[in-house]
């Protein structure tokens, strides 16, 4: 490595500092290893290097970045805001190589310096501020409001501690913190001169302005700051590099010099500690009071910062206060930051004078809400005591929006109290809450689903009454995924392939996928489909062994379940058809069965119990298949710990068979099947969720359908349902509970899983006995299938082939032409001269 360094050289300019070319990038690697790590090549670390390197090509996203910014500034561009409380983004590294279109150059960069780009990879820490398909559906959509040109912002949250990392120990989940700012993130920028005044709790005090009109002044017993951390997120080969914004909460002081003088040492630091816990940790548990105030604070938290981060810009761009709806257009991901709709109002009508009626106004303009559940126990609900003493100022304005509401819907609906009553953004019923969903209606100009069954079940039920006031709210807005890091980045084997056939346009125009179709009858193509499969297999086998040391075998069918571990997604029916195939065995052990690998992956909340026990009984069965030489190889069980986006960029790939069986009319939408999908997977599922429109574009013949529909399980359980009638009269089923029940998987110990036993035979809310038969019966045609090698790959080819419309793209046009009302802005880069300009040099 004899290259000097550029800045050794010489200054760089512009064009230096974002060279694209194989030498420019390692002049640009040495000089960051040098001048931003302080090492040479003898004493680096691989972290030394990943950061030289993550360095490098953020020196070439900056370029963007700035012109972007300079752009929407001197146009006033309208500006998307997408408010989430989690951005569930993977590693930088490798997605901002594919969108700047230099992942060869610089693999072959870091190569010919003697260096291992994988290992380089595999050194960047996951950002894991998500959950789950909330916060990754919110990273794809920002992906693709860059890459279609939009004038957008990510406001989230910056916790230093993100989801926890899982582990398997004995066969249980365990919680480890997820520390992944503890070697510094080389994507963000501090902005410190940003930095916005936050307020808790304390008292109002109401009196009459000059003019004669009631004011209300917030008294807050405590304040903090929250300070802005920017991330560029770049477009697909365009200049457009928008901005996530995360806000971390700090402290006015944080060190209080006299009261450690008096000898208060903890008193000292007691603020920064107290400021900084509201953006510790992502979703602390809430179950104890403590939990749910931290929770309350962190959503107010970063609600606030944004807003206040609004009317900023506003005045930068000196754009009148009453064209802020005109500015922003504004998506509330879920009901976490619906508190944003009284904080709006807050900040218009006591911060700067403005009347309700034209605050209302604006606010009901700027806010759209996206609904992401249909589950009741998850639309959330504060208690009003507690909303009193963490935002009494907020409590006011939302009892004030109440009454307002209330008065024309009792002129509306007369004496219908029922229906008043579940209207009201306060549930009266016990306890008294504040609905948040309920304010998100009311609040909102438009309110969507995220899949066509989700939006007509909210229509139907969860959100029946405001359908029914307004109905021109209502719009399905089916979600997407980006197929830049979920089939050009994690399979890079298939889109190398894909670009052969057909170019590489399909990577911007999903619907271009449809042009592989003619493709299906080409010997050549479906054996180098089936070679790159089997490639894929591979390497998540060599990946698994190494990871939990079980061994499988690609030639066998790989059959896989990952996401958050929940009874309604029903792995636990995946562990019956398990339990039923091992049982056949044991019966006969001469039967020939298609060989199967069963993998699974996901992470139970902490605090939820049966969640956390199927995770043991999935562990348990695979200890107890795997080792039994009675089965020979031919069933496989492995549990992937710690799913995320990086795991999930080495599994779907892999994967021929995607476990989409949750029970009808629980699952909002789905993108894990839309991800499965792009990369040719089959999907065996039920009607729920995107899997109906999944089932739509690839064709019926093409997707393995079984299970109850929404309305016949509302209809079976209107019926009275009684699991116990399934198990009394299916003998396989009998057998399969019983050896759970017996204490075959856990070493005769006949209480660990009777909870889930128990469950499923005296209650089974999720319908698992009344689709077992029609799962296992489902399973056999997929057998028959996979038996036909060509025929799988026919089917595996037309549904990488049909999964155009599951592009994040398409949800995100969608959005732009029917919620937000906004165009797409071109961006020309800046050059040195037109840099220095800005700078009046």
């Amino acid at each position: 490595m004899n290259i000097v360094p550029i800045s050794q050289a010489r200054g760089a300019s512009i064009e230096e500092r974002t060279d694209l070319t194989k030498e420019g990038l390692k002049r640009a690697f040495l000089d960051n290893l040098f001048y931003n790590q302080g090492k040479f090549p003898a004493l680096a670390t691989k972290h030394d290097y990943y950061m030289a390197l993550a360095y490098t090509v953020r020196d070439r996203l900056l370029q963007r970045w700035i012109s972007t910014a300079q752009t929407y500034t001197r146009e006033g561009s309208r500006t998307v805001a997408y408010f989430s409380a989690e951005f569930l983004l993977g590693p930088h590294l490798g997605n901002n190589l594919v969108n700047l279109g230099i992942m060869d150059p610089v693999r072959q960069a870091i190569r010919e310096l003697g260096l291992s780009f994988e290992e380089m990879l595999g050194q960047e820490e996951e950002p894991g501020l998500g959950n789950g398909g909330l916060g990754r559906l919110a990273a794809c959509f920002l992906d693709s409001l860059a890459t279609l040109e939009i004038p957008a912002l990510g406001y989230g949250i910056r916790y230093e501690f993100g989801i926890f990392a899982q582990d398997i120990v004995d066969g249980q989940q365990v919680e480890l913190t997820d520390k992944w700012l503890r070697f510094g993130n080389p994507w963000e920028i501090a902005r410190p001169e940003w930095a916005v005044e936050v307020k808790l709790g304390g008292h109002t005090h109401h009196y009459t302005d000059e003019r004669g009109r009631h004011r209300a002044q917030w008294l807050p017993s405590w304040t903090l700051f929250g300070t802005p951390y920017d991330t560029p997120i770049l477009g697909y080969r365009n200049n457009t590099a928008n901005t996530l914004r995360l806000w971390r909460a700090e402290a006015p002081e944080a060190f209080d010099l006299s009261t450690f003088n008096r000898g208060d040492y903890w008193g000292a630091v007691n603020k920064k500690v107290v400021s900084e816990n509201i953006t510790k940790v992502l979703y602390p548990n809430d179950e104890q009071i403590q939990g749910k105030e931290l929770r309350l604070q962190q959503q107010y938290f970063f609600v606030s910062c944004s807003l206040q981060d609004m009317l900023r810009i506003m005045q930068v761009q000196k754009i009148p206060l009453e064209r802020f709806h005109e500015k922003f257009a504004a998506q509330l991901n879920d009901t976490h930051p619906a508190i944003a709709i009284a904080e709006l109002m807050r900040l218009l009508v006591d911060e700067q004078g403005m009347d309700w009626e034209l605050a209302w106004d604006i606010t009901r303009k700027t806010f759209a809400y996206t609904n992401h559940t249909l589950l009741p126990e998850a639309l959330e609900q504060w208690p009003v005591a507690l909303f009193a003493r963490i935002l009494p100022r907020h409590l006011e304005i939302i009892y004030e929006i109440n009454t307002r509401f209330m008065d024309e819907m009792r002129i509306r609906y007369l004496t219908d109290h029922e229906r008043l009553n579940r209207l009201s953004l306060i549930n009266e019923h016990g306890e008294r809450y504040v609905r948040m969903a309920h304010l998100a209606c009311v609040g909102s100009h438009a309110i969507n689903g995220v899949a066509a069954l989700h939006t007509e079940l909210l229509k139907q039920d969860v959100l029946a009454d405001f359908y029914q006031l307004w109905p021109e709210k209502f719009n399905n807005k089916t979600n997407g995924v980006t197929p830049r890091r979920w089939l050009t980045l994690a399979n890079p084997r298939l889109s190398g392939l894909i670009s052969q056939a057909i170019g590489d346009d399909w990577v911007r125009d999903l619907d271009q996928l449809r042009q592989l179709e003619p493709y299906v009858d080409d010997a050549a193509f479906r054996t180098d489909w089936r070679f790159i499969k089997r490639a894929n297999k591979e390497d998540f086998a060599g990946f698994l062994r190494r990871r939990t040391g079980v061994l499988i075998d690609p030639q066998s069918l790989f059959d896989v379940q990952v996401k958050r571990i929940h009874e309604y997604k029903r792995q636990h029916l995946n562990v019956l058809h398990i339990i039923a195939l091992y049982h056949r065995l044991k019966v006969n052990p001469t039967l020939e069965v298609v060989p199967r690998t069963f993998i699974f992956g996901g992470k139970a909340a902490p605090g939820y119990h049966m969640a956390k026990l199927m995770i043991r009984l999935i562990t348990a069965v695979g200890e107890v298949v795997n080792k039994d030489p009675a089965v020979r190889d031919r069933l496989k069980v492995a549990f992937l710990p710690n799913f995320n986006v990086t795991n999930g960029q080495r599994v779907y790939p892999a994967a021929e068979l995607s476990e989409q069986i949750s029970t009808a009319g629980k699952e909002a939408s789905g993108t894990g099947n839309m991800k499965f999908c792009m990369n040719g997977a089959l999907t065996i599922g039920t009607l729920d969720g995107a899997n109906i429109e999944i089932r739509d574009e690839v064709g019926a013949e093409n997707f393995f359908l079984f299970g109850l529909t929404a309305e016949e399980v509302q209809a079976a359980k209107l019926g009275g349902y009684q699991p116990l009638d399934h198990y009394r009269s299916n003998p396989e089923l009998g057998a399969v509970i019983d050896l759970i029940r017996e204490g075959c998987f856990s070493r005769g110990d006949r209480d660990l899983f009777r909870p889930i036993v128990d469950g499923l035979l005296h209650h089974d809310p999720y319908m698992l006995l009344a689709d077992f038969q029609g799962y296992l019966d489902c399973q056999a045609g997929v057998d028959l299938a996979y038996l036909d090698k060509e025929r799988w790959t026919r089917m595996s080819i037309l549904n990488t082939a049909r999964s155009g419309k599951f592009s994040s793209d398409r949800t995100i046009r969608e959005y732009c032409r029917e919620v937000w009302k906004v165009e797409p802005v071109k961006i020309d880069l800046l050059s040195q001269g037109e840099f220095k300009g800005g700078l009046g040099g």
